[in-house]
């Protein structure tokens, strides 16, 4: 996505002030996410229940036959032991399996199981159907403009990222 850069002014209160609520409003989305009840609803509750980490990288592993796992943990964009970990749970609970790779032995690729497949499914329909919910306070207009505008938060999450850490 091409961003274009708008100054924000810190010694415009109106730019503070919306600066303050788009932060308050981050924070709110975090928390909601994370409660128990919307964790329970979409991931399970019990030993078997996923957490969000695991679930991002069950919705990658279904998108290829196998991943190395350091492109793994870039896509997730996290460090290759966080990568590691969310697998090795996995592959605890039959979800996804280690594999050799087939031109280098010493290469570890990921691959979903068809219990995986199966559990990504069911979490996926759980997750859509509360998007669904969610969705339906919102004008089709406004799911179009909220889309659109979450796509460039996240593109400029990314932009800034990258700024600060040249």
């Amino acid at each position: 996505m091409k961003l274009t850069r708008t100054p924000v002014d810190m010694s415009n209160q109106e730019h503070i002030d919306l600066i303050a609520r788009v932060g308050l409003s981050w924070r709110e989305l975090r928390r909601a996410a994370t409660t128990t009840h919307m964790r329970e609803h979409i991931f399970g509750t019990g030993e078997g229940a996923l957490e969000p980490g695991q679930m991002d990288t069950l919705d990658l592993l279904v998108q290829q036959p196998t991943w190395r796992m350091g492109d793994l943990a870039e896509k997730l964009r996290v460090d290759p032991s966080t990568a590691t970990r969310a697998v090795q749970r996995l592959v605890n609970m039959g979800l996804a399996e280690r594999l050799t790779g087939r031109d280098d032995g010493r290469v570890v690729q990921v691959a979903v199981t068809e219990q995986g497949r199966e559990r990504h499914t069911l979490v996926s329909a759980r997750r859509m159907e509360m998007m669904k919910v969610i969705f339906e306070n919102f004008t089709d207009d406004e799911r179009a403009d909220l889309a659109h505008l979450l796509e460039k938060l996240v593109a400029s999450i990314d932009s800034a990222l990258k700024e600060v850490s040249t």
